[in-house]
């Protein structure tokens, strides 16, 4: 696969160029299923987190850069598979069910774009429906803003997320909020934590 060719070509001196500090790096080797979740700042954020994970991603993109029949080809030779952000897109949901059902990695930005500023956006909420459809583990991540900026990725990786035990303390009406707002919160925690590592 193409994902593969291109990680093993072009990975070493992206890495080279690059150099990512990787905080927790630990808590990206997991076996099984898993969600990835991070904040959105730039195009490279997939990229960033595919060069410093050892296993596929399989991200959630937007469906314009699956119009041409090339890009198609090339984005879905890379695991990725589209979504219409501006409906309730059943088939993406499918495909991301089906990936985590099959024992893979599923990326998602929670904040459903890429954010301008320095603060996290609102969380949508599909990324807490995967995770307690599928009962698979969230992995938070964090890319420091100024990552962009001084052209090298600086980030922070949280421990595993077990959404069952949420649940077990929440009423099923208000679920999804709940798992939202924990996702947020964990992801946020994380920006603190490298934000204070980051001054030093």
């Amino acid at each position: 696969m193409l994902y593969y060719l291109l990680k093993i070509l072009l990975g070493p001196l992206l890495l080279l160029i690059m150099r990512p500090i990787v905080y927790g790096k630990q808590n990206l080797r997991v076996n099984g299923k898993a969600i990835f979740i991070c904040n959105h700042r730039s195009m490279w954020d997939p990229i960033i987190i595919a060069l410093c994970t050892p296993r596929m991603v399989h991200f959630m993109a937007k469906k314009e850069i699956f119009a041409s029949k090339i890009g198609s080809v090339f984005f879905r030779s890379l695991g990725a598979f589209p979504v219409n952000r501006k409906n309730v897109d059943l088939q993406s949901l499918k495909n991301a069910l089906k990936v985590l059902n099959n024992g893979k990695i599923f990326g998602i930005f929670p904040e459903g774009k890429r954010e301008v500023s320095d603060s996290l956006d609102k969380f949508e909420k599909g990324t807490a429906f995967f995770a307690i459809r599928s009962g698979a583990p969230v992995i938070p991540i964090y890319i420091h803003p100024d990552s962009q900026r001084r052209l090298r990725p600086v980030l922070m990786v949280g421990k595993p997320i077990d959404i069952s035990e949420i649940a077990a303390n929440a009423q099923k009406s208000t679920l999804v909020e709940v798992v939202t707002d924990e996702l947020a919160d964990a992801v946020a925690a994380l920006g603190n934590e490298l934000e204070e590592i980051y001054c030093e």
